[in-house]
């Protein structure tokens, strides 16, 4: 996959990783990339070939919206999440739904509504950024967690599904990164600007799978132990 001339849909792109996903984009020589957000007012205009598109993933009808304004798309980078903070068994069952609804179905949903475009365009690639989290369970934390986890699976099955069309499907796992939903968190924070060239550094060169830190390569190596040697991180 090739950034350079490429056209790119970003979501959640008004800020965190969207936005560094765009700028990154646009400094890679992208056509044109589409900053997909709720709040399209937010998503920084910057250059003339971003062109702002309103989309809430939850929702299907603005998934058809955006499928058929962006027919020229390439590169589909699956950004847009949330985190509840909800546990399973006392949480909020609509608090675990949403999470559930945009880490999956919301993620499931552009899949199927941009994979015939990016066939038509050649192919072209999908980006599905994911977490550490996909691997481990957190006590106020288990719904983003289920969501990613399945999240993670959907990755592993559409990148199956779509190799026919020669789309090449990228997971992407990492820790925390300095953005807005994590700001009330402790730890080491990665720059969204490192975490955007890393992730395209793989698309370029046909990863199905970035590990963008150390952390995230650790949980992933952890997966092979007993879950009562291995631990909670």
């Amino acid at each position: 996959m090739d950034i350079k001339d490429s056209v790119a849909l970003v979501t959640g792109a008004n800020r965190g990783l969207g936005r560094a996903f765009t700028q990154e984009l646009l400094d890679r020589g992208a056509r044109k990339v589409y900053a997909a957000a709720r709040r399209v007012e937010d998503v920084d205009p910057g250059s003339g070939r971003v062109e702002a598109i309103r989309l809430d993933i939850t929702d299907a009808g603005d998934v058809r919206r955006a499928v058929e304004v962006a027919r020229d798309v390439t590169l589909l980078v699956n950004n847009a999440g949330t985190n509840t903070s909800t546990d399973l068994v006392t949480g909020d069952l609509d608090r675990i739904r949403l999470d559930l609804d945009t880490h999956f179905y919301g993620t499931l949903g552009m899949v199927r509504g941009f994979a015939p475009t990016l066939a038509a365009n050649g192919g072209g690639a999908i980006v599905n950024v994911l977490s550490a989290m996909s691997w481990f369970a957190y006590q106020g934390a288990n719904a983003y967690h289920v969501a990613k986890a399945a999240e993670w699976a959907l990755t592993n099955a559409v990148r199956l599904e779509l190799a026919a069309q020669g789309t090449l499907v990228t997971g992407v796992h990492l820790g925390l990164a300095d953005t807005d939903m994590a700001a009330g968190l402790d730890g080491e924070k990665l720059p969204p600007a490192e975490v955007a060239r890393t992730v395209l550094d793989g698309v370029e060169a046909g990863t199905w799978e970035v590990l963008v830190d150390d952390w995230s390569a650790h949980i992933k190596k952890s997966l092979a132990l007993d879950p009562q040697m291995a631990g909670q991180p």
